[in-house]
């Protein structure tokens, strides 16, 4: 999913771990994990367990930072991901077990983005008619919603609408969208 929301571009990546993941994560994997996700790769590649490898060839830098702060969750990690052109996605996501995954923090605001079914992330301008205009896009496609959440940081500043559809949503859908919205930051698909 940070792979995703960062468009998947990765240049550098800065990954804290927390709780038990501090504890045991170097040691069961979960850093190799960590890192071919980054690196676009599915849970079930054989090549995970050489993803850090492959990172250094693609010169991605990656630097773990072990924390002993306390988290609301045990199984805590904060990736902080720089793309080529420099721009900066920071991501916290919780480790729920069962291969179950939930962000909670994306670029300072609080989330919840649980990737189980094909997901809309838009980040945008805090105004009215933004969330009318996805939705109708959306329509217009014959996208259906199963669920949506809007969270912001305060009226009239950053903005998140996480919508998770029953289909994978094309290109032309998103195209669509950045056309029909005003001072749309981001629009990615999980």
């Amino acid at each position: 999913m940070a792979y995703r929301l960062a468009n998947g571009d990765v240049a550098e990546a800065e990954i804290t771990l927390y709780g038990s993941l501090a504890e045991t994560g170097l040691g069961h994997g979960t850093d190799k994990a960590l890192v071919a996700g980054l690196l676009g790769m599915d849970t079930d590649d054989k090549r995970l367990r050489y993803s850090m490898l492959l990172a250094q060839e693609a010169g991605i830098n990656i630097t773990f930072h072990i924390s002993d702060e306390e988290r609301e969750h045990p199984n805590t990690v904060e990736i902080r991901i720089k793309g080529t052109n420099g721009d900066i996605t920071e991501i916290v996501g919780e480790s729920l077990g069962g291969a179950l995954v939930q962000i909670v923090r994306l670029n300072g605001m609080s989330v919840k983005i649980s990737g189980e079914y094909p997901t809309l992330v838009v980040l945008y301008e805090d105004k009215p008619g933004v969330i009318s205009k996805v939705t109708e896009t959306l329509a217009k496609h014959n996208a259906n919603i199963a669920f949506m959440k809007v969270f912001r940081m305060a009226k009239r500043e950053d903005a998140c609408m996480v919508i998770e559809t029953d289909s994978e949503l094309c290109d032309d859908i998103i195209a669509d969208i950045y056309d029909s919205i005003d001072r749309a930051y981001e629009v990615r698909t999980i």
